[in-house]
């Protein structure tokens, strides 16, 4: 009697991805746009930051 169930994986014993992998896989597959956005939000948020000291000096 053979029993095929045993070898599958079942939702349960399933090892999730972490989030980070998951976030890392996702930049690998759309390439140099996640690196852009990356690129903007820093120049942006130094900007930011420049300006507000700038205006409370």
């Amino acid at each position: 009697m053979t029993n095929s169930d045993s070898s599958t994986n079942t939702p349960e014993t399933e090892v999730k991805d972490s989030y980070v992998k998951l976030a890392m896989r996702n930049m690998v597959k759309k390439g140099g746009l996640s690196l852009k956005h990356f690129f903007l939000t820093t120049v942006g948020l130094l900007g930011f930051l420049v300006g507000i000291s700038y205006l409370t000096r």
